[in-house]
């Protein structure tokens, strides 16, 4: 039972990723390789804020998500000026500064040696600390980031974003400010980042920089790939999809030293095919140029 809990748990965090991911990758036509990064500045403002602080969960996470907005309008500024490739790069190497940060900044971070000893959340005055009241808790927390997420790709700055993905001169043309679109969907891709980030710190309740690698972006956008971009259902089908791969591969006694290459190879095989047989991913809408 703990173990289907413990997928649970991994599920509701990674859709939170993927979504957010999507609102870029989906909706506006921005593909980002910075999602991870944004993913560690929520686990570490959270922990540190609650470890060094004494702050409780939900405060200590409201601050995580302004520091994941502030960084992200940094990024967006000056990196939504630039186009295609460019602004790959330029998302690749914030990615990069921020896991060396991380990783380097030992006095704050702890390094390479990582933060021990993550106090879990309480919830009206009751503490997450089964693995079943903390599936609970994360299915809620990530529930309600699912609905908003809903909200705002279903509302007409969903449509906007959808606009300029689609045709940039044809949204310009209608009044609509497209670099402010943009730096808007990169702002809420970023803050909504941050979330399952203190999720999945106060779950493990141990975190280092490995876990916020630039593999780790790739992984989520795997996940939004092939499960599709530009819907709900899409990022979501694609989740449950690179979750649950490596543990049907335990039932093919693959040793342990290969299987997360295994792993990584049927990732990427599984694009190509898709790419070449259904752009649009499993359940996704938008067909990726």
């Amino acid at each position: 039972m703990s173990y289907i809990l413990h997928l649970l748990i991994l599920l509701s965090i990674y859709s939170v990723l993927s979504l957010s991911l999507n609102l870029l990758v989906g909706y506006t036509g921005l593909f980002s390789f910075a999602h991870a990064a944004f993913y560690g500045i929520g686990a570490y403002i959270t922990t540190l804020l609650m470890i060094k602080a004494g702050w409780g969960f939900f405060p200590a996470l409201f601050i995580a998500i302004l520091g994941a907005i502030l960084l992200s309008l940094i990024v967006a500024i000056p990196s939504l000026r630039l186009k295609g490739d460019y602004f790959v790069l330029a998302t690749l190497g914030f990615q990069t500064i921020i896991f060396y940060i991380l990783y380097n900044w030992v006095g704050l971070t702890n390094g390479p040696y990582g933060i021990p000893g993550i106090p879990r959340p309480k919830f009206l005055g009751f503490g997450v600390d089964s693995t079943f009241a903390y599936s609970v808790f994360s299915i809620l927390l990530s529930g309600i980031c699912l609905l908003l997420l809903w909200r705002i790709c279903e509302s007409p700055f969903g449509r906007t974003l959808r606009a300029i993905r689609d045709d940039e001169i044809a949204a310009s043309a209608l009044g609509k400010n497209i670099y402010r679109f943009k730096v808007l969907a990169f702002v809420l891709s970023g803050a909504f980042a941050s979330v399952p980030g203190a999720l999945f710190a106060s779950y493990m309740r141990y975190i280092d920089p490995t876990s916020f690698t630039l593999m780790e972006t790739v992984f989520i956008l795997s996940a939004v790939l092939i499960g599709g971009a530009g819907n709900i259902k899409g990022p979501i089908i694609g989740t449950v999809f690179v979750i649950l791969l490596p543990e049907f591969l335990r039932f093919l006694h693959i040793p342990d030293t290969i299987a997360p290459n295994v792993r990584q190879i049927l990732y990427g095989l599984f694009i190509l095919i898709l790419m070449r047989l259904r752009p649009q991913g499993l359940g996704g809408e938008y067909k990726l140029q």
